[in-house]
C-alpha cells in the first residue's frame, strides 16, 4: 500500500506503464514546515493514519519536506516521535528532505504549517504550478490558531498535535469531497 511508506516520485525506465499509471492516479499530498523534523512529519504521519483507517491508502501518496536543508536524512525530532507514539501513530519511514521546485508539479496539494512556510513555498512557485498550495489551518474555519506553531522553539508538541489532527481531518474531508471518495 503506497500510503504506508515514504516514496520518491521518480519514474525509472524500468518501471512499467502500470507503475506509471499507479503513481499518476494517486492523490499526492506534501506537508511542509521549516526543517522537516517536527510539524510536517507529524502531519504526514497523522494524515497517513487517517487515510489508512478509512481504507484509502491505495489512493494517496503522502510525503513531507522542509524549506531548509539542515536536517536532510534525519528522522523526526524526539518530541514528534514521542507524541506519535503516545497516540499510537506510526512514524515509520519519516526521513527529512528539502522541498524542491519540482514538487510544485509533482504534488496535487502542498500544505504549509505557517505563514512563513507558505511564503517560502510561494517563492518556489513556477508560472502555472500544478499543486494547490495552502496552510493546514486554512481548512479549519473556526480554529483559534491560523498557524501551526513550531514546537522546535515552543516545546509544545501536544498543542501542535491537536492543531495537526484538526487540520488533517478537515483536509482529508475536503479531498474526499473533491475526488468523490
Amino acid at each position: 500500500m503506497l500510503a504506508t511508506h515514504k516514496h520518491k516520485l521518480k519514474i525509472r525506465r524500468t518501471d512499467s506503464v502500470d507503475d506509471l499509471n499507479e503513481v499518476i492516479n494517486l492523490i499526492r499530498v506534501l506537508f511542509v514546515c521549516l526543517g522537516n523534523i517536527c510539524r510536517s512529519p507529524m502531519a504526514e504521519a497523522v494524515f497517513r493514519d487517517y487515510v489508512n483507517k478509512e481504507g484509502l491508502g491505495d489512493k494517496f501518496f503522502i510525503d513531507s519536506a522542509g524549506l531548509g536543508g539542515w536536517h536532510i536524512g534525519e528522522g523526526p525530532h524526539h518530541g514528534t516521535r514521542k507524541i506519535l507514539k503516545k497516540y499510537n501513530i506510526s512514524g515509520e519511514g519519516l526521513i527529512a528532505r528539502k522541498i524542491e521546485a519540482d514538487d510544485l508539479d509533482k504534488f496535487d496539494y502542498i500544505i504549509a504549517m505557517d505563514n512563513d512556510n507558505l511564503s517560502g513555498i510561494q517563492r518556489l512557485r513556477k508560472e502555472h504550478p500544478k499543486a494547490y498550495v495552502a496552510k493546514l489551518m486554512d481548512f479549519v474555519p473556526d480554529a483559534d490558531e491560523n498557524n501551526v506553531p513550531d514546537p522546535y522553539y515552543t516545546g509544545n508538541f501536544e498543542q501542535v498535535y491537536h492543531l495537526v489532527t484538526m487540520g488533517c481531518r478537515a483536509l482529508l474531508e475536503k479531498i474526499k469531497a473533491e475526488h468523490g471518495l
